[in-house]
């Protein structure tokens, strides 16, 4: 399914992804590499994608529920409080965990990556990779497609078959997203990592009852751990507590990006965010942990 140089597909002019990228994916229905053809992205099977005009690749399969992926405000709401810097500190530790696990090169996938911001700071730490954003909600794809020059976005959903060939990852990252075990193992190189972000019990707990947020389950760590086992093997941990100073509209935020943002009324969020002291002094607390696969049988 090559192309000639004269014969440059319309699609490319759209698709923001590197070729390195484009050669990492594989299709969702058969897992056949993907080439441009045309308008769309196809497999040597026929199978077709779209390209959505923002520059993402829709490998999207299947019906997806009612409420499936991060809505326009929430996505809103997590660019504006990352770009603050408030979780710098994570993005570091994330970036230093990958260099330290798995060296400078190869493709790196972040499963999960709503807007890109994690993938594109491991990224700038990574001069040699490339990366690829994976996520079900077209308003977080159309940023993470402008999320870094080294790296491109496609629509999955990770409870399904991913866009990736076997193997084609080095580093796979998973920040407060969801973990499909066996499809991880799938496109993780044997040599690779998998680095896991996950909220502790203490993150945000100062806004918990002010605010209404969701609890943080206390057994989450023995949850990850048996979700991931007879696929990996967990490797170094290492936890990250970041005092901030929030203003009113930094707390609303910090809601409105969540998944608390289902299950609090507008109004009244707008009048317990009011009621908050400013600038009210909360700890943001997350656990970064480092599994290999296990070897394939």
């Amino acid at each position: 399914m090559a192309t000639t140089s004269d014969e440059r597909p319309p699609v490319l002019d759209r698709l923001r992804m590197p070729p390195a990228v484009l050669r990492a994916l594989g299709c969702t229905h058969c897992g056949a590499a993907l080439d441009a053809a045309g308008n769309a992205l196809r497999c040597a099977a026929g199978h077709s994608f779209d390209v959505a005009r923002e520059g993402y690749a829709n490998l999207l399969t299947g019906h997806r529920a009612a409420g499936t992926g991060d809505s326009a405000a929430m996505v809103q709401a997590r660019a504006g409080f990352q770009a603050s810097g408030h979780y710098a500190p994570l993005a570091d530790t994330l970036a230093e965990a990958a260099r330290t696990a798995a060296g400078g090169a190869g493709l790196v996938a972040d499963l999960g990556a709503g807007t890109g911001y994690y993938l594109g700071r491991v990224l700038d730490d990574r001069p040699e990779s490339v990366g690829v954003a994976a996520d079900v909600s077209r308003y977080a794809l159309r940023r993470a497609a402008k999320a870094h020059p080294r790296s491109g976005a496609v629509g999955c959903d990770v409870w399904r078959r991913l866009p990736l060939r076997d193997g084609a990852a080095t580093v796979l990252l998973n920040v407060f997203a969801p973990r499909n075990a066996p499809e991880f193992h799938r496109v993780l190189n044997p040599g690779g990592a998998l680095i896991v972000a996950t909220p502790t019990v203490r993150h945000l707990a100062e806004l918990r009852a002010p605010l209404g947020l969701i609890e943080v389950d206390p057994a989450k760590d023995e949850r990850l751990a048996e979700g991931l086992g007879g696929h990996f093997t967990a490797g170094e941990s290492r936890r990250v507590d970041v005092p901030l100073l929030l203003d009113r509209s930094d707390a609303a935020a910090v809601v409105a990006m969540g998944p608390s943002a289902r299950h609090v009324d507008p109004a009244e969020l707008d009048r317990r965010v009011a009621e908050l002291p400013a600038p009210m002094p909360v700890t943001a607390s997350f656990s970064v942990a480092v599994y290999r696969p296990l070897r394939r049988r």
